[in-house]
C-alpha cells in the first residue's frame, strides 16, 4: 500500500513538455523562436509546482482531519452505546418477584448482603426509611432498554422528536407516492 507521504512527495523538479519541431511531418511554426526558454521561467514553473504541492498537501490533511474528527465521534459513540448496553444487561439480571412491563418505572434496591432488587415501591412509599439502600429508580422502554428516572423528560423529548419525524416521513412519502402515479 502506498503512504500518504509517498503520494504527495514534494518535488523541485519541473518537467517541459518535449518539442516535436514537426508534428506529424508538418513544420508549423520556428522551433527556434517558441522554444526560447529563459532560466526564471524554469524557477517560476518548479515554484508553481512546488506550492501546488503544498496545498495538495494542506488540503489532503485538513480532510483527514475531519475524517480523524468523525473517528473519534464515532469511537466515543461505540463506546457509549457499549456501556448502556451493559448497564441495560445488568438491570435484567437483577434479582425481581414480579413481571417487569414496558412504560412503568422500577426502583432498584441493595440489602446489606449485596443482593440488588427491583421493587415497585418508591423509596416515598415505605415512608420514613426504605428497607434497603436505594440505588435509582429506571423506567423500562418499549425496547428492553432502561432509563434512569432523572433522564425521563429528556428521553420522552427525543422520543416526541422521532415520532415528529416518522409523521413526517409517512405524509411525505405519500405525497411523493401519489405524485408519481
Amino acid at each position: 500500500m502506498t503512504s500518504f507521504s509517498e503520494i504527495l512527495q514534494v518535488s523541485n523538479e519541473a518537467s517541459l513538455v518535449e518539442a516535436n519541431t514537426n508534428p506529424s511531418g508538418v513544420q508549423l511554426v520556428n522551433p527556434y523562436r517558441t522554444n526560447k526558454r529563459n532560466s526564471s521561467d524554469l524557477v517560476a514553473l518548479a515554484q508553481e509546482i512546488q506550492n501546488a504541492d503544498k496545498f495538495v498537501y494542506a488540503n489532503v490533511s485538513n480532510k483527514l482531519q475531519v475524517i480523524a474528527e468523525q473517528v473519534r465521534f464515532l469511537q466515543e459513540q461505540a463506546k457509549r452505546v457499549l456501556e448502556e448496553a451493559k448497564n441495560c444487561q445488568t438491570l435484567h439480571h437483577v434479582s425481581c418477584n414480579f413481571v417487569k412491563k414496558p412504560g412503568h418505572i422500577y426502583h432498584l434496591y441493595k440489602r446489606p448482603s449485596g443482593q440488588r432488587y427491583f421493587s415497585m415501591l418508591s423509596p416515598r412509599e415505605w415512608g420514613e426509611s426504605p428497607p434497603h439502600e436505594f440505588e435509582g429508580s429506571f423506567r423500562l422502554e418499549q425496547d428492553q432498554s432502561w432509563t434512569p428516572v432523572e433522564k425521563l423528560s429528556e428521553k420522552d423529548n427525543d422520543q416526541e422528536m422521532i415520532n415528529k419525524i416518522l409523521k413526517c416521513t409517512d405524509t411525505l412519502s405519500i405525497t411523493i407516492g401519489t405524485d408519481m402515479e
